[in-house]
């Protein structure tokens, strides 16, 4: 992991995980608040009990927080989750009434607490990129190295004189 990934990293994975852990045991009315909202976004929500879609959540959020938490999950891997639950966070934004203004982005005082969570969709992205490029310099890398060992074979195969 490069260091240039900590501030995104543990920024949204204590966020993440620390949601996922107030989630646990969430009352039956508030898991049919979140189960509705979250079925306007994504339609076979609406099929599950809401307390198996709060226990889901919880889980699904410290799942998360916890792999962006940890080194050894890749930075592609951290962030194409990041990005898709993000993605899914600012869909419920969008297709929830009440949360945007007239224009369907800018949102609603009510919005704002669900709008603000473009910041992880950009962290998602970002971490994305990174294991996207980071992983295009290792291939360069290998490459290089494996042409100056071969250029070396070579040299040294040579007839002497």
């Amino acid at each position: 992991m490069r260091i240039s990934h900590l501030p995104l990293r543990l920024a949204t994975g204590a966020f993440i995980l620390n949601s996922g852990l107030e989630k646990r045991g969430l009352d039956a009315d508030s898991a049919a608040g979140l189960q509705g909202m979250a079925a306007g976004a994504i339609p076979k929500v609406a099929s599950m009990q809401p307390a198996q879609f709060g226990k889901a959540l919880s889980t699904g959020e410290m799942a998360l927080g916890a792999a962006l938490l940890t080194p050894f999950v890749g930075p592609f891997k951290a962030g194409a989750a990041l990005t898709a639950f993000s993605a899914a966070t600012l869909q419920t934004y969008r297709k929830t009434p009440g949360m945007t203004q007239s224009d369907g982005i800018r949102p609603t005082l009510d919005g704002a607490a669900i709008a603000k969570d473009v910041w992880m969709l950009g962290a998602g992205l970002a971490l994305m990129l990174d294991g996207l490029t980071d992983g295009a310099r290792g291939v360069a890398k290998s490459t290089k190295k494996s042409a100056k060992r071969g250029a070396k074979k070579a040299k040294q195969a040579l007839p002497v004189g």
